[in-house]
């Protein structure tokens, strides 16, 4: 691959330039010199596959629910190979993950029976308004 700029690093990435300076910004990706002169690069900054790399690594690991300084600490671990902070940066996200699943689980079974109730023919307010009106879902 050859180099590019930001525009086609972004686009290959999945996301927007400003996404790009974002991350720059906060740390997570390198920000390439300007090369001298206006020879035929013109004094455009250029990316390489690596800064490419590095963007999909960002963008996997915001999927899979890292923060940002987590992610920073993933990529500082990814030099070091330090597989045992990893893995503890992990199972810290998955104990997030799990709490995250049994709120929503727990949240599904309130709407399932409020729902049930609200179909249930019965005179009144709305089982389901009433709830959200009061907070209790």
């Amino acid at each position: 691959m050859t180099t590019m700029m930001i525009a086609r690093l972004a686009a290959e990435g999945g996301v927007g330039v400003e996404t790009v300076r974002f991350y720059q910004r906060r740390g997570l990706l390198d920000t390439p010199e300007r090369p001298e002169g206006s020879g035929g690069r013109g004094g455009i900054r250029r990316y390489g596959p690596e800064d490419l790399r590095r963007l999909r690594f960002v963008r996997s690991a915001q999927s899979a629910g890292f923060t940002l300084e987590q992610i920073r600490e993933l990529l500082a671990l990814d030099a070091t190979d330090d597989r045992a902070r990893a893995r503890e940066l992990a199972s810290e996200r998955l104990l997030a993950l799990d709490a995250q699943i049994a709120h929503l689980e727990s949240a599904r079974t309130a709407l399932r029976r409020l729902a049930e109730e609200c179909g249930s023919g019965s005179a009144g307010p709305c089982p389901i308004l009433s709830a959200f009106d009061g907070g209790q879902v």
